[in-house]
C-alpha cells in the first residue's frame, strides 16, 4: 500500500508522531489534535458536566476530560497489563499532532486499577481533555469532539449518614482480631478499612466535591474516574521523561489544634515509625528491580495537611524509556505495605477475611498514562464512590501488634473529613 510522507509534529522527546495517509479503501483514522490555550485555566471550572468527567489535577495545574472516546474494564492479576495493550492499540488507531509536547499531552488514558483481583479497573480515553502543566494551558480534542456547554455546578443539600458495610463498632472487632493474629506472629502489618455512608437530598455534582476538595487540599492530588472522587496525599509513582519518583505515606497523627507538636510526636512514636518503615521497605524493593540510580531517605519527614500529619518519604530515581511504564510499575508496586501490608499476600487474605464488602478501587493506583508510558498514579485515598445520591466513604489504618481499636476507629474517622466537609460545604 502506498504512503504519504507528512511533516509530523515532534513529540517532548524530539521523535515524530507516526502519521500515515491510508489508501482510499482504508478508513481514514480518527484525529487527536492537541493544541496550546491562549487563556489560563480553571480546570475542574472546565468540567461540563455534574457527573462522568475525569481529572487529576494538584495546585491549580494537571488534568481533566469528558466524554468517552474508548473505555475498557478489566479484572484478575494481568489487569495493568491488558488495560496497557488495550491503550496502546487506541493510540495506533489516532492520527495524532501535539504541537505542545508537554506531558500530559496527546492521548490520555485515565486509570482506576481495582484493589483486589476480583475487583474492576476501569480506563477511560476521554474524547476531550484539558491540562495544565508548568504554566502552559493545553487542549487534546479526539475526534469531533469539542467544548460542550457547561451546566450549573449544583449542591448535594441536606446529607444524612449510615453504616455502609463495617460499623465502628464492627470495625473495632476486625482490628483486636488483626492484634490477636499479628500477636501470634502470623503477620506484620496489616490494614483494615471501615466505610460510612452518605445520603444527599439531590444527585450528587462530582464537580462540587473536586472543587470542595482542590481547595482545600491543594497540595493533594484531587481525582476523579468512573465516580471515584478523591484527594489522595500520597503519588505512588510518578514516571516523567525517565525521572521517577514515590512519595510513600504510613503513620498518622491529628490533634483538635495542628502544629509542630503533633508533628514531633509522630517523629519519635516507635508504633508509627516502625508502621512506616515496613511501607517505605515494600516500595523501594519493588524499585530496586526497574529503576537506577535509586534514592531511598534514612528517615521519613511529617507531611502536615489539613486535618493531620503523616509520616512521609520521598523515594527517587531512573527508568528508562524502554522500561515498563507508569501504569506497569504502578500495578508491580500494589498493594503496598501502606495500604495493604506485611507481608503481602497473608495482609491480602487477612483483609479478605476481616472486611466484609469488596474495596473496589479504594486504596489502588489513579491516575492517567501517556502514549510514552509516562504519567502518574497516586493510590486511592480520602476518596469515595459516588452513584446517585449516595456516596460510600471508605478509610484504612495500618495496624500492628499495639494498635489500639478505638484509636484506629477514630483515625479512620478523621481520614473521611475531607469527602464529609467537602459534602457539607454548601456554597
Amino acid at each position: 500500500m502506498a504512503t504519504a510522507s507528512l511533516s509530523a509534529p515532534r513529540d517532548r522527546r524530539g521523535l515524530p508522531w507516526t502519521i500515515v495517509s491510508a489508501s482510499p479503501a482504508a478508513p481514514a483514522q480518527v484525529r487527536a489534535t492537541t493544541r496550546r490555550l491562549a487563556e489560563p485555566v480553571d480546570l475542574v471550572a472546565a468540567l461540563p458536566a455534574a457527573r462522568g468527567g475525569v481529572s487529576f489535577l494538584q495546585d491549580g495545574e494537571g488534568l481533566v476530560g469528558w466524554g468517552e472516546h474508548s473505555r475498557m474494564t478489566a479484572k484478575g492479576p494481568e489487569a495493568a497489563s491488558e488495560i496497557r495493550a488495550w491503550f496502546d492499540a487506541v493510540v495506533a488507531d489516532l492520527a495524532v499532532s501535539d504541537e505542545v509536547g508537554v506531558p500530559g499531552s496527546g492521548p490520555i488514558a485515565f486509570v482506576s486499577l481495582g484493589f483486589d483481583d476480583s475487583d474492576e479497573s476501569v480506563a477511560i480515553v476521554p474524547s476531550v481533555v484539558i491540562g495544565v502543566r508548568s504554566g502552559i494551558a493545553f487542549s487534546t480534542v479526539i475526534g469531533a469532539g469539542g467544548l460542550t456547554e457547561r451546566s450549573a455546578v449544583e449542591a448535594p443539600g441536606r446529607i444524612s449518614y449510615c453504616d455502609a458495610s463495617l460499623s465502628v463498632a464492627g470495625f473495632t472487632s476486625a482490628v483486636r482480631a488483626a492484634t490477636e493474629r499479628i500477636g501470634r506472629g502470623e503477620l506484620d502489618k496489616v490494614v483494615l478499612a471501615h466505610d460510612l455512608e452518605a445520603i444527599a437530598e439531590h444527585e450528587i455534582d462530582e464537580r462540587y466535591l473536586l472543587r470542595e476538595l482542590a481547595a482545600a487540599y491543594p497540595s493533594c492530588w484531587t481525582y476523579a474516574v468512573a465516580g471515584l472522587v478523591g484527594a489522595s496525599p500520597e503519588m505512588l509513582i510518578r514516571r516523567i521523561d525517565g525521572a521517577v519518583t514515590s512519595r510513600v505515606l504510613a503513620g498518622t497523627a491529628w490533634a483538635e489544634h495542628a502544629g509542630d507538636a503533633v508533628a514531633a510526636d509522630l517523629m519519635v512514636s516507635r508504633k508509627d515509625l516502625a508502621e512506616h518503615a515496613f511501607a517505605v521497605d515494600s516500595v523501594a524493593r519493588v524499585l530496586r528491580d526497574v529503576v537506577t540510580e535509586l534514592e531511598v531517605p534514612d528517615g521519613p519527614h511529617p507531611l502536615p495537611l489539613a486535618n493531620l500529619t503523616h509520616l512521609a518519604t520521598d523515594i527517587t530515581g531512573h527508568l528508562p524509556a524502554t522500561g515498563p511504564s507508569a501504569l506497569e510499575v504502578a500495578a508491580m508496586l500494589h498493594p503496598t505495605a501502606a495500604v495493604g501490608g506485611t507481608p503481602t499476600a497473608l495482609a491480602r487474605q487477612v483483609i479478605r477475611e476481616l472486611e466484609p464488602a469488596p474495596r473496589g478501587r479504594y486504596a489502588a493506583p489513579v491516575g492517567w498514562l501517556d502514549a510514552h508510558g509516562d504519567g502518574e498514579f497516586a493510590i486511592a485515598l480520602r476518596c469515595a464512590m459516588v452513584s446517585g445520591h449516595t456516596v460510600r466513604m471508605i478509610a484504612g489504618c495500618g495496624i500492628v501488634a499495639d494498635s489500639d481499636p478505638t484509636t484506629e476507629a477514630r483515625e479512620a474517622q478523621v481520614k473521611m473529613v475531607p469527602i464529609r466537609d467537602a459534602l457539607e460545604a454548601q456554597r
